[in-house]
């Protein structure tokens, strides 16, 4: 596996209407896409720095992924997302190095892309994310 780039840091928030603000008039970002992923009960919305980019995360269901996360952790980086060629040939090749996957084949995520999560404790402590297609330039 040979990742391009990192494709993007997710954010866990409460709330996207508090967040965005920051992100826009202190850094100076824009958000240029606000999105529901409803099979991941989050609402994100993007900022483009450089190649890559900042995914604020809303739970849209406190039972959610990230509505849990932010019960035990705060609001804070969720994940980190790498960009990838082969995304199944890149979980395979995880997989056989002994990192445990949290989704054994790729699923649709936020913009389009193919995505697929390696679990933490395999990575030591840090969300990994793998992405694969959708190469937007904003």
């Amino acid at each position: 596996m040979k990742p391009s780039h990192i494709e993007h840091i997710g954010i866990a928030v409460n709330s996207l209407a508090e967040a965005i603000p920051f992100y826009e008039k202190v850094l100076g970002l824009k958000c240029y896409n606000i999105e529901e992923v409803a099979d991941q009960k989050v609402k994100t919305a993007f900022f483009m720095i450089g190649q890559t980019k900042i995914e604020l995360l809303e739970s849209t269901d406190p039972e959610g992924p990230v509505g849990k996360f932010i019960e035990k952790k705060g609001e804070g980086i969720h994940h980190i997302a790498f960009a990838v060629d082969n995304l199944e040939e890149s979980l395979r090749e995880a997989e056989s190095q002994g990192i445990r996957l949290i989704d054994a084949a790729p699923r649709r995520g936020a913009e389009g892309l193919d995505i697929a999560f390696l679990h933490p404790k395999s990575t030591f402590g840090v969300l990994t994310e793998l992405c694969e297609g959708n190469k937007m330039n904003h």
